[in-house]
């Protein structure tokens, strides 16, 4: 990034800055805030409200998993922003920018370029050929017993991952907000997340992901403006400021990932790790065809690169109004620069509306990721593999809800261990994992004949396996977490390795062996993707009543 310092004026702008850094050496956050929990409180109550709403139209597992389709593109559009603009991106990436300056931006990046990906490869054929999960899709041509059951793993895993990142910037916040120990912090959090999931199912997480994606452009367009208010609305003062007062290296690469492949294999993770999430696919399922599939994916891409972009704002605003000694005593990983950020600009009402919409945005995401991956629990394993289809709709919503019950319960012991990591940087290693495990079998499935049963399961299984592996192997866990003095895998990103690996694995598995009847099947793949006819539909209550004999 190349900054003309001489044509601004940073000391200045500096000196006018000190009151607003002055201001915050007593800032509330770790104290007490009514006026914070005013506004937390008024959020859950009123979306408490949307899930008692919810419940009442909940009454099969359609409703449960894909909201009875009814969800229109615009709607599902922010939903998917919405699903998308986690704390990883509003408190992680925030916080990577102020305490690491320009590398930040490859977060920021790399989970915008994934969507034309999406919108181009994966949208409008998921659309066509599934129907609660990417795993319908993998297993539409193939032997359903064991795709479905590594699909589970891979997705399992993946879902496991996002987790921890949502639920330590849930318990970070939370706990800051009200001033109690961490580990309860993160408790509530998992409660009143599954309040929503259990009563409301994808309805209520629905609307919940509307209204929070609209509060959080919202809330980051007025953080953002009043940031570039301290600077004459003119961004290059800002990163002016920034290198005056941290040196010339905060505009330039190397402070995060110093190791060119290690950016290269996060840029890899995060690109592909998009179309391969488990809670982002599931969306596709809540319209009703695949043309609002493909418009949802056109306005997300839409909202989430605007928020993006607005995110190295609020990095680079509070580096420089909030200082990294205050941000790192607050939260060693940096999660809290933008709520300390509204509250040097705002005061204490904004740092509330701030709080609240984190908390909501934390909320909702946990929400979506655990419905995905009850899903997975369910549908793919209890109803297709341990049933064989066999299910009836009283029984299958009774194994989603347990299911609900049981993955929040490992969101709350997940979020404990893993307390105080970088949730953006937890969010890279999640998305490795889908790319790894899902993406290269799901995208073989669809466009590749000679793809075989056994070639879509050794993909599924080596993509997980060796990027939980090298995860485990990497500084993340052996230097950062265990407190070894060196790690067995240089990289702390496994994506270079691990995706070319489940696209060789998969395709060599394939050509070793033949499989007849997935080679037969895909003529008809090849037909519902481009037609969308002969799709498994979802019928909508006002027909079923409709056709329904007098």
């Amino acid at each position: 990034m190349n900054v003309n310092i001489e044509q601004v004026n940073p000391p200045a702008i500096l000196l006018a800055l000190e009151n607003v850094q002055s201001a915050l050496l007593n800032t509330n956050l770790g104290q007490f805030n009514p006026l914070a929990i005013a506004f937390f409180v008024v959020f859950v109550i009123f979306s408490l409200g949307i899930t008692y709403w919810a419940a009442g139209k909940t009454k099969n597992t359609s409703h449960f998993y894909t909201a009875g389709q009814s969800i229109s593109g615009f709607q599902n559009g922010l939903a998917l922003a919405g699903d998308f603009m986690s704390a990883a991106s509003f408190l992680g990436i925030a916080g990577l920018v102020a305490l690491k300056g320009f590398d930040g931006l490859i977060y920021s990046i790399g989970f915008l370029v994934g969507w034309p990906l999406v919108m181009f490869l994966i949208a409008e054929p998921l659309r066509n050929l599934g129907k609660y999960t990417f795993a319908d899709v993998v297993a539409f041509r193939f032997r359903q017993t064991p795709v479905r059951i590594a699909s589970a793993i891979g997705t399992l895993a993946v879902v496991s991952f996002y987790l921890i990142a949502q639920m330590v910037g849930a318990g970070n916040l939370v706990k800051l907000l009200f001033g109690i120990d961490y580990e309860l912090a993160v408790l509530l959090v998992g409660c009143v997340m599954l309040a929503y999931v259990i009563f409301g199912g994808m309805i209520a997480t629905t609307w919940v992901q509307i209204i929070k994606a609209v509060l959080l452009l919202g809330g980051t367009i007025l953080l953002s403006l009043l940031v570039l208010s301290k600077f004459g609305f003119n961004p290059l003062e800002l990163f002016a400021a920034a290198s005056t007062k941290y040196g010339a290296g905060v505009l330039a690469p190397g402070k995060q990932i110093s190791d060119p492949l290690d950016a290269i294999s996060l840029g890899l993770a995060l690109m592909l790790g998009t179309a391969g999430l488990p809670h982002i696919l599931m969306r596709f399922y809540t319209v009703p065809d695949a043309k609002a599939a493909r418009s949802s994916v056109m306005y997300a891409t839409v909202f989430i690169g605007f928020f993006y972009l607005l995110t190295f704002i609020l990095g680079f605003g509070a580096m420089v109004l909030v200082g990294q000694d205050l941000i790192t005593q607050i939260d060693k990983g940096g999660n809290m620069a933008a709520p300390l950020l509204a509250e040097a600009l705002g005061g204490n009402a904004f740092l509330g509306f701030i709080a609240a919409v984190s908390f909501a945005t934390i909320l909702a995401v946990v929400a979506g990721l655990t419905l995905s991956g009850a899903a997975t629990l369910s549908h793919d394993l209890w109803v297709n593999v341990v049933r064989d289809g066999n299910s009836d709709e009283n029984e299958q919503l009774k194994v989603a809800r347990i299911a609900t019950m049981a993955l929040g319960v490992v969101a709350i012991i997940l979020g404990i261990i893993f307390k105080g990591q970088n949730v953006a940087y937890m969010v890279g290693l999640a998305f490795a994992i889908a790319a790894s495990a899902n993406f290269p079998s799901l995208l073989l499935s669809m466009i590749w004949r000679k793809f075989t049963t056994n070639g879509a399961v050794a993909s599924i299984v080596v993509g997980t396996v060796s990027a939980l592996v090298l995860i485990y192997l990497s500084p993340t866990i052996q230097i950062d977490i265990l407190k070894q003095t060196t790690a067995f895998f240089p990289l702390k990103n496994p994506g270079i390795v691990t995706i070319p690996l489940s696209f060789a694995v998969g395709i060599i598995v394939s050509l070793l062996g033949s499989d007849p009847a997935a080679d037969a099947k895909f003529a008809e793949v090849e037909h519902r993707i481009h037609t969308g006819m002969g799709r498994q539909e979802v019928v909508p209550d006002r027909l079923r009543r409709r056709e329904a004999p007098p």
